[in-house]
């Protein structure tokens, strides 16, 4: 492999099983939500919609951390930091130590991630 290639697989070379449990449990979560790709860098590895990345996750030997991408704030243990990135848009940069801290609410935040890297927040919204 040459040295400047970075792949999901040399992420997850060396790092502890639990970690790397914690990648494919994130993974198993942004895969139930719909087809996407993935732009794999040295620093993170980022999870794109048809429109834009949604969210991404960075392994260390301690967590697994990384950003979602909303249209809001989240409030949460798990949220470490939330800046505004556009007038739309907010980057939560989560971290995460145990399997039990991807649920239901980490899923659903994956999920409108989703839609933003779908493209979803650029529509208007629609009058009720």
């Amino acid at each position: 492999m040459d040295d400047d290639e970075w792949t999901v697989e040399r992420h997850l070379a060396g790092r502890p099983a639990r970690i790397v449990a914690l990648y494919h449990r994130f993974i198993e979560l942004a895969e139930a939500c719909g087809p996407f790709t993935y732009a794999v860098a040295k620093t993170a590895i980022t999870l794109k919609g048809s429109r834009r990345g949604f969210a991404g996750a960075s392994l260390s030997d301690g967590w697994l951390e990384g950003y979602i991408d909303l249209q809001r704030q989240l409030q949460d243990q798990r949220i470490r930091r939330s800046t505004p990135y556009t007038k739309r848009l907010f980057v939560n940069r989560y971290r995460v130590v145990s399997l039990e801290q991807l649920d239901d609410d980490f899923a659903g935040w994956l999920a409108e991630a989703y839609r933003v890297g779908q493209g979803d927040h650029l529509k208007r919204r629609e009058a009720r």
